[in-house]
């Protein structure tokens, strides 16, 4: 099964794409836009690429961006979970703002991930491009994380993400994965779009009515 997934399903100007790149590219469509749309479906899906670009990235020298798929995988399965019972009482989750203190700490672990991994890859593995692959790393681990407790914010940190990946894979020779992730740009700005006026919708449904107005004398 592995030998097929890294074997060529055709190449282009002489640069070959794997079975796991293309399966990768659809399943990373679907699950974006369903995550979007907030259907729960996206998040099986959303497994099942990261397994596939697991091993695409791995063998392509992108060993913090493969080590991050076993993270999504974690995290992809609390999302499930809390997007379906993180609501009050145990009910559906819905979207919600990122409070300041929180942005805060989002900022600090930023910060520490991408020092941390950027020693990493520098010191002890082969990676051609140690910083971009811990920033890209690092930005997609609290973009998740934003993503699973439905933060709009989230998005923001996926497009920034989203705008450093698409010339890195570029540069390592992955174009359809950098062709999807020019699409996953578009569909951030989708979701933002989606999300914010969710938000909205629901501020308006639950303000509080006026009052009746006095009754003359």
């Amino acid at each position: 099964m592995i030998d097929w997934l890294t074997g060529t399903a055709f190449s282009v100007a002489g640069t070959a794409t794997t079975w796991a790149e293309l399966l990768g590219f659809g399943t990373g469509v679907v699950n974006v836009w369903l995550v979007a749309r907030q259907h729960i479906a996206n998040w099986p899906i959303g497994i099942a690429n990261v397994l596939l670009l697991m091993l695409l990235f791995w063998t392509t020298g992108l060993y913090a961006d493969a080590g991050l798929q076993v993270v999504y995988v974690l995290l992809g399965a609390y999302g499930w979970w809390h997007w379906l019972f993180g609501g009050e009482r145990r009910s559906r989750l819905t979207v919600a703002r990122t409070g300041r203190r929180e942005w805060w700490a989002l900022a600090v672990a930023g910060l520490l991930l991408t020092a941390g991994l950027w020693v990493l890859l520098d010191r002890f593995t082969d990676s051609t491009v140690p910083l971009a692959d811990a920033l890209t790393t690092a930005l997609s681990l609290l973009a998740t994380y934003g993503q699973t407790r439905k933060l709009v914010e989230s998005w923001w940190l996926w497009i920034v993400a989203d705008l450093i990946y698409i010339p890195l894979y570029a540069y390592k020779g992955l174009w359809l994965t950098g062709g999807l992730y020019l699409i996953f740009l578009a569909l951030c700005v989708v979701g933002l779009r989606a999300w914010r006026a969710d938000l909205r919708e629901r501020s308006a449904a639950t303000a509080v009515p006026p009052g009746p107005a006095p009754v003359a004398a």
